[in-house]
């Protein structure tokens, strides 16, 4: 048998064929735009989804105010639990008629807050710091409210109270400033 000698195969380079590797990603559905706008470089990637969309752009602060709320709230609900009498002498200035059963369940209240917000501290999830800001931000409305009912039941206005009262306003829109800016969508360039 005579052994027929082949031409040599052309082989088609589809990294180089620019007009093969389009129809290619063509078909399989990438390198255009999503209904999102977002280009996906690879079919997995567009399964998946790309993980810079789950980034969060945090504002510059945000982890420092939640620090210092994590270990304002973790201060005050120990000194409610410990010292609930005193504690309430130095808002109101007057003694506790009552059992500091109240103040101690407040101190119960701010402690949980506190685990919230360190734990919004370590995440690093948007809907989780998200969340945790919007917690801090009802309690602060919550606490101004309850404590501009209590000054008007006991007729008298403390200067540690118009304190804590005016602290509360400021802490609130600050956190509901974080709030907007977190939740804001970014400019796409």
């Amino acid at each position: 048998m005579a052994s027929k000698s082949h031409p040599p195969l052309m082989k088609k380079h589809s990294q180089t064929d620019l007009i093969s590797r389009l129809k290619s990603r063509k078909i399989l559905g990438v390198g255009g735009e999503d209904d999102d706008g977002e280009v996906h470089r690879s079919k997995i990637s567009q399964m998946l989804g790309n993980e810079l969309k789950f980034a969060v752009r945090e504002p510059i602060g945000l982890r420092v105010w939640i620090l210092i709320s994590a270990v304002g709230f973790t201060l005050m609900a120990l000194t409610a639990l410990v010292f609930p009498n005193q504690l309430y002498e130095l808002v109101f200035e007057e003694e506790l008629s009552t059992t500091s059963i109240s103040v101690r369940l407040y101190g119960a209240a701010l402690l949980s807050l506190a685990l919230i917000m360190w734990n919004g501290l370590y995440t690093a999830e948007k809907v989780i710091i998200q969340w945790t800001l919007l917690s801090e931000a009802c309690y602060f409305a919550v606490q101004f409210l309850v404590t501009c009912v209590t000054l008007i039941e006991i007729g008298i206005l403390p200067n540690a109270a118009m304190l804590l009262l005016l602290s509360r306003v400021l802490f609130f829109v600050v956190t509901i400033a974080y709030y907007y800016h977190l939740g804001r969508k970014p400019k796409k360039m």
